[in-house]
This record gives C-alpha cells, sequence and structure tokens, in this order.
C-alpha cells in the first residue's frame, strides 16, 4: 500500500509534456536514420555498384559499405522501439491519470474525502448499536462503496505503475548501439517483437493478405509510428500484404533479404549450408545484386520494389521494375515450371526486356513485375495437373486487386503475362473470384490455362492472347491435355500472336517479334498482325 500511496500524488499531478518532448526527438531521429540508409543506398553503394567497380579493392570496401547501410536499417529499428515504448507508457499513464482523476471526483461527489495518499475515507460518524436497521444497512452500502472506490484508485495506480516498469524493463533490453552485422538485425527484430506486444500491435492483429480493401483499411488507420513498429517487428508478413503501398513492402522485404542473407552467412560459417540453402542463398545474393545496381541508376523507371520474399521450400519473390502505382501501363510476368529463388536474376531481366519492349515512351511509363508467389512445380507430375496452380491462381488473383487498390491517378492498363505453368496460374486466377481485372491475358509455351474457353477468364477474349513456337514441347506436347483446352486453338476463342523464336524459354530474345508482341500489349497497343482467331 506504501507505494501506492507514495505515487497517488505524483500520478495526479503528472506533466507529461518532457516525455512527449522525448518521444518526438526519438521519432525524429529514427526518421533521420531510415533517410540516411535510403540516401546511403542510392548515393553511396548504388551508383559505385552500378558503375561495375570490380577487384580486391571493390570487394572488401563493398563488405564495408554493406555493413555501414544494414547497420543504420539496425538503428532505425532500435530507435522506433525506443520511441514506441516512450509513446505507449506515456499512453499507458496519460489513461491512467485520466481514470485516476475521474476516479477521486466520482468518490468526492459520493460524499467521500480523498486524501493525499490516495485514502478514502468517510466523513459520516458510524450509527451507534441503538440504530434502526435501515441506518445500519445505509451504513453498510458507505463501506462498500468506500471499498470499491479506494479499490478503483489502486487499480489505477497499478497499472500506471506496472506501465512505467515494463517500459523500463524493454528500454534495458533494447541496446541502441548493438549494430553488429550479423546479429544486430536479428536481435533489433526480436526487440521490436517485444515492443510490439507491450503496445498492442499484436501480430494477431495484421489482416489476411487475402483481403486487398481489408488490409488497406487497416494500414492506413494506423499512425506513421505503428505502420513503423509492425514493419520492424513482422516484416515478412508486411511485406506480402496486397493492397499496402509498395513502399512500405519494398521496406519490409529488404529488411527480410537483410535478416535471411545473415542468418544464411552465420550457416555457412558454421558449416550448416545444405544444398537447400545454397541455391536460397545464392538467389537472395544476386537479388541483393540486382538491388544495388537498381539503387545506383538514378532512373525511377527501373528501381526494383521487391513485393514479397521467402527463402522457405523452394523460396518465392516478386520484383517489380519501375512503381506499379504511377506507372501507366503495369504488367505482371508469371513464371513456370522448374523456376525458383535461385534463378531470380533470370527473371529480373526478363521484365527488364518486357519493359523495354513497350517502347521507348512506354518503358518509361512502365512498371514490369515478375511474380513468382507460388512454389513452380518441377518438371514432374505435378506440372500436369492444377495442385499447384489452384493456390497461386488465389494469390494472383489478390496481387493484382491489391495493385488496382493502390494505384494512383488514372486507372492503369494492366497485362498479365504467364509462361509454361504460369499460363496455369493465369488460368486458374481468371476464372474463379470475379477475375484479375486485368485488361489483357497474354500467354506464351502454354500447357493449358485450366479452362476450355477464353470467356471462362472473365475477360473480353478479345483481350487474350496467346503464342507458342513451333518446336516449344510444351505447347505442342502438352497443351489441351489435362490442364484445359490448348489456348491457340480456335475453339478457344482468344487470339494469337505471331511468334518467330524458338523453343520454350526463347519467348524473351532481344529484337524477337516475340518479344515486341508482348511489348505492344503491356503499352495497349495492338500485336503485329498475325494468325488471328476470333
Amino acid at each position: 500500500m506504501s507505494d501506492l500511496s507514495e505515487n497517488f500524488k505524483p500520478l495526479l499531478k503528472q506533466d507529461f509534456s518532457d516525455l512527449e518532448a522525448a518521444v518526438r526527438s526519438w521519432q525524429k531521429l529514427a526518421k533521420a536514420l531510415e533517410e540516411a540508409q535510403v540516401q546511403h543506398r542510392h548515393k553511396v553503394t548504388g551508383p559505385l555498384h552500378a558503375s561495375g567497380w570490380q577487384g580486391t579493392d571493390s570487394h572488401y570496401a563493398f563488405m564495408q559499405m554493406e555493413t555501414s547501410e544494414t547497420r543504420l536499417g539496425t538503428a532505425q529499428s532500435d530507435v522506433t522501439s525506443i520511441a514506441t515504448i516512450l509513446d505507449t507508457v506515456h499512453t499507458k499513464m496519460k489513461e491512467a491519470q485520466e481514470d485516476l482523476r475521474r476516479n477521486v471526483r466520482t468518490a468526492e461527489l459520493d460524499g467521500y474525502a480523498v486524501d493525499d495518499h490516495g485514502n478514502v475515507t468517510d466523513s459520516r460518524s458510524c450509527p451507534t448499536g441503538n440504530a434502526d436497521a435501515d441506518a445500519q444497512e445505509e451504513h453498510q452500502l458507505r463501506v462498500a462503496y468506500l471499498e470499491a472506490h479506494q479499490n478503483d484508485i489502486n487499480y489505477t495506480i497499478e497499472d500506471a505503475s506496472s506501465a512505467d516498469w515494463d517500459g523500463m524493463q524493454l528500454l534495458q533490453q533494447i541496446d541502441a548501439f548493438n549494430l553488429d552485422k550479423d546479429y544486430g538485425a536479428s536481435k533489433a527484430e526480436e526487440g521490436a517483437r517485444k515492443v510490439a506486444k507491450f503496445a498492442h500491435l499484436d501480430e494477431d492483429s495484421i489482416p489476411s493478405k487475402k483481403d486487398p480493401k481489408e488490409n488497406a483499411k487497416w494500414w492506413a488507420g494506423l499512425t506513421e509510428q505503428e505502420r513503423q513498429s509492425y514493419l520492424d517487428a513482422y516484416p515478412e508478413k508486411i511485406g506480402w500484404l496486397d493492397g499496402i503501398p509498395c513502399a512500405d513492402r519494398d521496406e519490409a522485404n529488404r529488411k527480410v533479404v537483410d535478416l535471411q542473407l545473415a542468418e544464411y552467412d552465420m550457416k555457412k560459417q558454421n558449416g550448416e549450408l545444405g544444398i537447400h540453402d545454397q541455391r536460397n542463398y545464392d538467389g537472395l545474393q544476386k537479388l541483393q545484386n540486382a538491388l544495388d545496381k537498381a539503387d545506383g541508376t538514378g532512373d525511377d523507371s527501373k528501381r526494383l520494389y521487391v513485393l514479397g520474399i521467402d527463402s522457405k521450400h523452394d523460396g518465392r519473390a516478386v520484383v517489380s521494375q519501375g512503381n506499379p502505382e504511377t506507372a501507366r501501363n503495369v504488367a505482371i510476368q508469371v513464371p513456370g515450371t522448374d523456376n525458383d529463388l535461385s534463378n531470380v536474376d533470370e527473371q529480373i531481366d526478363r521484365v527488364d526486356r518486357l519493359q523495354q519492349a513497350a517502347g521507348d515512351k512506354g518503358a518509361k511509363d512502365t512498371a514490369v513485375i515478375s511474380w513468382l508467389g507460388y512454389d513452380a512445380p518441377e518438371t514432374d507430375n505435378s506440372m500436369f495437373s492444377t495442385g499447384r496452380a489452384d493456390p497461386a491462381g488465389d494469390d494472383l488473383r489478390s496481387f493484382t486487386q491489391g495493385l488496382r487498390q493502390t494505384h494512383e491517378g488514372e486507372r492503369a492498363h494492366m497485362t498479365v503475362l504467364g509462361h509454361s505453368y504460369g499460363s496455369t496460374v493465369i488460368g486458374a486466377g481468371a476464372s474463379h473470384g470475379g477475375g484479375l481485372d486485368a485488361d489483357d491475358i497474354v500467354v506464351v509455351g502454354s500447357p493449358g490455362m485450366t479452362v476450355d474457353h477464353a470467356k471462362d477468364l472473365n475477360i473480353n477474349p478479345d483481350h487474350v492472347w496467346a503464342g507458342g513456337a513451333e518446336d516449344d514441347i510444351v505447347s505442342i506436347g502438352a497443351s489441351g491435355l489435362t490442364l484445359g483446352e490448348d489456348p491457340m486453338e480456335k475453339e478457344f476463342g482468344g487470339k494469337v500472336i505471331e511468334v518467330d523464336t524458338e523453343g520454350h524459354g526463347g519467348y524473351w530474345d532481344k529484337g524477337s517479334e516475340s518479344l515486341a508482341n508482348q511489348g505492344r500489349i503491356i503499352a495497349g497497343r495492338s500485336p503485329s498482325e498475325g494468325d488471328y482467331h476470333s
């Protein structure tokens, strides 16, 4: 009781202006660290990577610069955690103060007195033994009310004391100077999760990624600090949320890349990196190299946004070249069989070629996304069923709807392109749930789109395009067997584009009509005259 009585008057009279000022200062520092990391990325490491600087000196220089960049990100996360702790303590203690003042007023209005130690007393005299039953009963009620008022005051003081104590304990666990490249980022994330729980920013409150509108509404309802806390505490979840801004998803996913690379580095040092881990490690390094080079170009149309990253299983990666929120043309390229995180560089090269194929003017206004948001099948029986395509189609539909949700200005011209089993994923996504909301669908080397007619794809059949090389073993030998009608057949009801490349993987050959036709469709134009079927 002594602690409660000692804290009563200070809490009742507390001025929180200094605490509020401290919160603002830490928030300002966190913002400055974030901006410093971005500037370092775009003004220091990025341009040097883009310049092609190589050699022993460059290797060690890049290691130092990338360590500095990672440390800035770690410091930003830790400083955000400190700001969140202080802000949460302030909020809880302010609420406790308001509750305390209200409890005191209520007690006094009921005729009780509250002294400077928070003790509640009744000025009314106790009834004598000769008092009647009504007087005795009234007295008992007064005693019960007194105890209730006293408990309300005590509980409020306990709440404030707990918030103060818990905040202090958390602050002692946040080491803003623990900037070790290997451990700092993971420690910062661990601390951010504890802080998020303290601030009631629970992981369970993150909505399902399947409803972009729900995700967008939830994200918009958070304060800037709350959004940053979620980014720091749960980046692997925030990075996959369709419907929230691409810049926020990119920030979250870059944190995931840093964390995963650090984890694989430690495994490698300890000799624990297996074959599967090595493939994903190589893929993450390729992605990081591509990000470094793109960051230094100074060309917004070449900037890369990581809209999803995951090294579980074979790995998944969703990467946009150009900003899909501001682009006039948005294209989503869905890779097919035998693609995984290890060849993410090939997928980025492919979207670069598609962006260029959109034309000199179109390329500047075009964002092209490599959407490997699913575990693509290997060359086995799984590629002849919809087992991988059905869940992937749901995720693809959520993704395209999310892009519509976040796009700025006039409606973008959206094209969804699929290669090989990627076309099967598109068919599964387009034929259910109202479709992909795309303006054009293009498939090449398709084994089938899970449907027998273009009209089943929730899009005007005149905007469903298919192409296949004469020697493409997939479109020649597999299409129309187990995954729906061959989309190049007249009975399918779409249109066929001219293809002048060879094999299953040549559709993006530079200078080819196959590539040019895809680019024309992405830019909202008609492809060159070919063997069209109505």
